[in-house]
């Protein structure tokens, strides 16, 4: 895809269920940061697990983001619709030696003999990485080969981050033993083939960043400029989730118009200093990353409800 040296930018949601207002406001904090660029904005629809993700959701979702005046540019294909592409670049990885059949279960993974980080998150200890006995039977997962290197970045909104993979993650999974290609792999190939300059996303995924730009490397593609940004946390500290079914749009759609909703979640940002209702064009034209708040962000459900 050509898109000269102009910023690109996406939108890259699940279509398991009707947007929440995380959704949203990830997806209106990538909007804001290519169109103040006026750059490109990239749609993609992450429905690897076909098991919880549908057609209906993403066009649900198509409908709300347009509502929202979020439009894109560009919609690529579904990653559903990509595994030839993942196969080729699974390839390249083979290729290079840098693949092996990983045979553990998910409990020897998830033990508690099994390393550990602080929060909980286990790191792979290599238990495959030279095994000469595989057993009978069991179809492997494939992982890739990790460096001992510290991979490092300056975050838009957190700031300098650094994480050791081979310390901190150990050799990854990039294909499931039922041939579904993982995440890292799937969102570094889409990311390079259409040449986003910057990804824009939750503070939940700054982790996954170090991965991807090993991958990138390997893959030969550049890295995008990151910005995660803060979480929205119920006045109890509860994540909003789809789950939970909180502040989905189908609920402020029926409550608040988009300008409404835009100002809400700009105001509790930082974005605006005081409460009003703006559009999304509005807030693009003095947008600067400079103003957004980088911890979490809490939000009463019934407060805005009301409003």
């Amino acid at each position: 895809m050509e898109t000269g040296k102009r910023a690109v930018g996406r939108f890259a949601p699940t279509p398991s269920g009707r947007m929440h207002l995380g959704n949203v406001f990830a997806a209106l904090m990538a909007w804001l940061s290519v169109r103040s660029k006026d750059g490109l904005l990239v749609l993609r629809m992450e429905d690897l697990d076909t098991q919880r993700t549908s057609a209906d959701f993403a066009s649900v979702l198509r409908q709300d983001l347009e509502w929202l005046g979020l439009g894109w540019d560009i919609e690529t294909e579904p990653q559903s619709c990509r595994s030839e592409v993942y196969d080729a670049y699974f390839r390249k990885l083979e290729e290079r030696g840098l693949l092996y059949p990983c045979y553990c279960t998910r409990s020897q993974l998830h033990s508690v003999n099994a390393p550990h980080l602080s929060d909980g998150t286990y790191v792979y200890p290599g238990t495959c990485r030279n095994l000469k006995n595989p057993p009978a039977g069991r179809k492997p997962a494939w992982r890739v080969k990790v460096p001992d290197k510290v991979w490092e970045f300056t975050d838009l909104v957190q700031g300098d981050y650094r994480l050791n993979l081979a310390t901190e993650c150990g050799d990854m999974v990039v294909r499931r033993a039922d041939g579904v290609y993982v995440y890292q792999l799937a969102v570094t190939v889409d990311d390079g083939e259409a040449g986003v300059t910057e990804v824009v996303r939750g503070m939940d995924l700054l982790s996954s960043a170090p991965r991807q730009m090993y991958l990138q490397e390997l893959f030969g593609f550049e890295h995008p400029v990151y910005a995660h940004v803060p979480m929205l946390l119920a006045p109890d500290g509860r994540r909003l989730s789809k789950r939970d079914l909180d502040l989905d749009l189908g609920v402020l759609r029926q409550r608040l118009t988009p300008e409404e909703l835009i100002g809400h979640l700009a105001f509790a940002a930082g974005l605006i200093d005081r409460y009003e209702g703006i559009s999304a064009g509005e807030l693009a034209r003095n947008f600067s990353w400079d103003k957004l708040r980088g911890d979490a962000i809490y939000l009463d459900s019934a407060a805005l409800t009301q409003n």
